[in-house]
């Protein structure tokens, strides 16, 4: 009998120990989650915290290398609502960066140029205009289209629009009569600095020839060539042309595109003044120093 009940005692012992044991677990389990932020009740995730998934994650022990950031996420697009002053600043700077010019490039309408519109189904449409200074010209039946700007192919595609309002399916063509002829602008100490025609291949050095050549002021060194790549870039090369002339090799010399301008700086004894005042010659050949 007492070993029955000293059995029972033994039996209680054991279960209050396996019960404050998994007390004990229990609590330690709450600490570690309290402490990775997550609420004391282990089988609730805390209000704005989602539960980790119970699905095991392909490849966790895999090392994330830093080049494995996508770069949205260090950086916004501009066009994005969080991308600040700075990122709309970058892609205004990016539009203004200089283009190519195409290599053969179409004659756009300026104002003063002439064209003629002629209609094969509605002769009494046809007419002769005159792009007037604000870059509008007024067209029988529908008023005024603007046309600065526009070659001859968006210029027939802009008369076509305007035309279709009154006309089913208009077919014209357009011919340039009076424009602006290619030209090239001539500066500096070159003989004649002035405006010339551009008239077929024309190189840089044949430029100048036509000019009326260089001057005896003129630094045949530094030749500067300026080319308008669009509104808001020029581009600026600097030649040596005296180089080219004495080695006999022109293969560095450029052909001219519309609109060029070609500038012959002074060489620097020509900067002197031929005539000084008579009094500041001694001062002229020995300067204080």
């Amino acid at each position: 009998m007492t070993n029955r009940i000293i059995m029972m005692k033994r039996k209680s012992v054991a279960q209050s120990l396996l019960v404050a044991l998994a007390g004990l677990g229990l609590g330690f389990a709450q600490l570690g989650l309290a402490q990775m932020g997550f609420a004391q009740d282990a089988t609730k995730p805390a209000a704005g915290v989602t539960a980790p998934s119970a699905e095991p994650v392909a490849n966790s022990a895999a090392p994330v290398s830093a080049s494995s950031t996508p770069v949205s996420s260090l950086s916004p697009s501009a066009g994005s609502p969080s991308a600040g002053p700075s990122a709309a600043a970058t892609a205004d700077r990016g539009s203004k960066t200089p283009e190519f010019q195409q290599r053969y490039p179409r004659y756009k309408i300026e104002a003063g140029d002439q064209f003629d519109v002629a209609f094969d189904l509605a002769p009494e449409f046809n007419q002769t205009v005159t792009v007037q200074p604000d870059g509008y010209v007024t067209l029988r039946g529908v008023g005024d289209v603007h046309v600065q700007g526009q070659t001859v192919p968006e210029l027939t595609q802009s008369l076509r629009t305007a035309y279709s309002k009154i006309l089913n399916d208009p077919i014209m063509s357009i011919s340039l009569k009076d424009f602006e002829k290619p030209y090239f602008i001539a500066d500096g100490q070159v003989g004649k600095p002035g405006k010339y025609e551009l008239r077929g291949d024309m190189t840089l050095t044949e430029a100048i020839a036509v000019a009326g050549g260089f001057q005896d002021s003129a630094k045949h060194s530094q030749v500067l060539l300026f080319r308008k790549l669009n509104d808001q870039w020029t581009e600026a090369k600097l030649f040596n042309i005296k180089q080219m002339e004495k080695q006999g090799n022109l293969k560095e010399d450029p052909f001219l595109h519309p609109g060029d301008m070609l500038f012959v700086p002074k060489n620097t004894f020509s900067k002197f003044k031929q005539f000084i005042p008579t009094g500041n010659v001694g001062t002229f050949m020995n300067p204080v120093h």
